[in-house]
């Protein structure tokens, strides 16, 4: 293999600073071109929804039904805890007074109460963030490993990766994104769950980054190039891509052996996301959609100035620009045992103060922009946690703390849907007395994937086929929810 004089190995892997899992070191290119599947879409007919494009706001940590939008007013205050609710837009619909400006909005959202995972989850947040965000039940792994439980690449694909594989998107573009982090990376334990999985690395997310103290300063690895190659022109980045060519070949020829089956295949996987690198680094449309700053402050101001705040805007403006599917991982502090919506202490001190203010600022806005827009009927939009809390108020796990808060519940816990020719202003299932358990209308995590699939006609394009020509169905069971009219 020759050398080349004024670039490294290494600076040939980074000099494209695009932060998907195909461009990393050469080792890691090496496994992943031998191992990532090559999925292929199934042929027929494509029978669209109304949706286009899909939005999923992730609350980590899992909020509290009772405290929310299941409230239990006349329940025994060791259940139905410190909040009132109060009225909203939909007739006979309550939400938490702690909801005010998106309780007016109601009539746009459709509640579905009866959430649960009673059989095959766990309580824990790595099992349960899996099966929400994929709509698959965890494997046994999750049982023996529990939150040592790495992802694998053979782990079914994210709901918002397989919404980019069956829809496509425009070439300068990336067909999926998640911000403002990855769910479990504060507490060095990545949840499995939000990747692409068997779909490979063609639709992993790409990321956009942010921090608690600098809730403005979101930015995306893809577009920035390290320090040694910084502000090249045009044709220096397009030199940098032959370069990139001429490496790739040699390094296949010494290193990738490519099978006898493969032969036909005109490019590789590795030279798809160089390709693909480089649409995004010199793409005006795509740097535009990414920088928020571009908002009037206003807007700004209006989405809340918070990390998540910023991020549902950002999110708002990628699916306005084209991106066709988007994931907000909420983010937060960690307060006694908790982090964000895991409210193990302080339970209604965090969702009265920090919480509940401003998922209420970000949604409500989201909502009113998407509506004047007319953006609402073609985006789809789901908000679920991974879990809801315990009915009654105080963590056994924290005896004695005080403010209390409420432990991991799996049998029952809300989810929000709105737009993509859902009718608001309607509920779904329903809770027993205490929020305990699901009195009627039982759903699972496949359902809330179903139903999302339904809105954007996806049903007949939840196939791919694998390199050995295996068909695999990206939904194994599931209904859609009859929230549509």
């Amino acid at each position: 293999m020759h050398a080349f004089p004024d670039w490294t190995r290494r600076q040939f892997v980074r000099g494209l600073g695009f932060g998907l899992p195909s461009l990393g070191l050469p080792e890691l290119l090496a496994r992943q071109a031998s191992a990532a599947p090559g999925v292929s879409l199934p042929a027929g007919s494509f029978t669209g929804g109304k949706a286009k494009r899909c939005l999923m706001i992730f609350l980590f940590g899992g909020p509290a039904q009772t405290d929310t939008w299941d409230m239990k007013p006349d329940a025994a205050v060791e259940y139905r805890g410190e909040f009132h609710p109060i009225a909203t837009s939909a007739p006979g619909v309550e939400w938490c007074e702690h909801l005010p400006k998106t309780a007016w909005l109601a009539h746009h959202v459709a509640v579905v109460k009866s959430v649960s995972m009673t059989e095959r989850a766990i309580g824990d947040h790595h099992a349960d963030t899996y099966y929400v965000l994929t709509g698959h039940r965890p494997d046994r792994s999750f049982f023996t490993e529990g939150i040592n439980r790495k992802p694998h690449e053979d782990d079914w694909p994210s709901i918002a990766s397989t919404v980019a594989f069956a829809t496509g998107h425009p070439h300068d573009l990336p067909a999926v994104v998640q911000l403002p982090a990855r769910s479990g990376e504060v507490t060095n334990y990545i949840n499995p769950g939000q990747f692409s999985g068997r779909l490979g690395p063609s639709y992993e997310a790409v990321m956009v980054r942010g921090v608690l103290e600098k809730p403005r300063e979101l930015s995306v690895p893809a577009f920035q190039l390290p320090a040694e190659i910084a502000a090249p022109r045009l044709d220096q980045r397009r030199d940098l891509l032959a370069r990139l060519d001429l490496w790739q070949r040699r390094l296949e020829q010494t290193v990738l052996p490519q099978p006898a089956s493969a032969a036909g295949v005109a490019e590789s996987t590795w030279l798809t996301h160089q390709r693909k690198a480089f649409e995004l680094l010199t793409s005006p449309r795509a740097k535009r959609a990414f920088d928020v700053s571009l908002e009037p402050e206003a807007d700004r101001v209006r989405y809340g100035e918070d990390i998540n705040g910023q991020s549902v805007l950002l999110a708002r403006r990628l699916l306005e620009a084209g991106v066709p599917s988007v994931c907000v991982h909420w983010i937060g502090k960690r307060v006694g045992a908790g982090l964000s919506w895991d409210t193990h202490t302080d339970n209604f001190g965090q969702l009265k103060n920090v919480l509940l203010p401003a998922f209420d600022t970000c949604f409500s806005a989201l909502l009113e922009d998407l509506e004047q827009r007319g953006m609402l009927e073609e985006t789809m939009i789901l908000v679920v946690g991974e879990m809801g809390r315990t009915p009654k108020v105080g963590d056994p796990r924290n005896a004695g703390t005080i403010p209390p808060g409420r432990d991991h519940w799996i049998h029952v816990f809300p989810a929000l849907f709105a737009g993509g020719g859902i009718r608001g202003g309607q509920i779904y299932g329903s809770s027993d007395k205490i929020a305990a358990y699901p009195e009627t209308c039982p759903v699972s995590p496949n359902d809330l994937a179903a139903t999302v699939y339904h809105a954007m006609g996806l049903e007949d394009r939840l196939t791919f086929v694998d390199r050995t020509s295996r068909p695999h169905q990206l939904l194994e069971d599931g209904e859609p929810l009859p929230l549509f009219g």
